[in-house]
């Protein structure tokens, strides 16, 4: 399966209300899947491997921002730009209000490029991510109070 097909049902799933997507063509298995209806990330596991679970906060004393944010997590592993391209001022900073949908980073993965987008409306309260570095799936990015 060629890599503008699965970019397509990334595309396809992201903008439906279905939480997951098995498409298999000759012998590879492309799984796409989100964790819950209302994130706007996806994420694609291959053939014969099981998606990545969601590690929990590893806080001990959370401050008040944090137990009122909402965490923002990597949907696949890849490269984290927080820019549209190379020397364009980030998506976004700490303290930017953003809108639901609003784009906040890329992850390149395989020469794809999945946008993550603001759950829900809010203040940009933390940002953990480098540009250019690897993430891994379900890496917290950002949180959004």
């Amino acid at each position: 399966m060629d890599l503008s097909k699965i970019k397509t049902l990334i595309d396809f799933v992201g903008r439906s209300n279905i939480t997951e997507l098995t498409v298999t063509e000759k012998d590879v298995t492309v799984r796409i899947f989100r964790s819950s209806p209302d994130k706007a990330a996806t994420a694609v596991a291959g053939a014969g491997q099981k998606p990545a679970s969601t590690p929990s906060s590893g806080s001990d004393t959370p401050t008040d921002a944090v137990k009122t944010s909402h965490a923002v997590k990597a949907p696949v592993f890849g490269v984290l730009h927080r820019a549209p391209a190379p020397g364009e001022p980030p998506f976004v900073a700490i303290g930017d209000e953003v809108e639901e949908g609003q784009t906040l980073f890329i992850v390149e993965a395989m020469k794809v490029f999945n946008t993550i987008a603001a759950p829900r409306a809010g203040r940009v309260v933390r940002l953990t991510g480098i540009d250019g570095t690897e993430v891994e799936t379900g890496d917290l990015l950002a949180e959004i109070a």
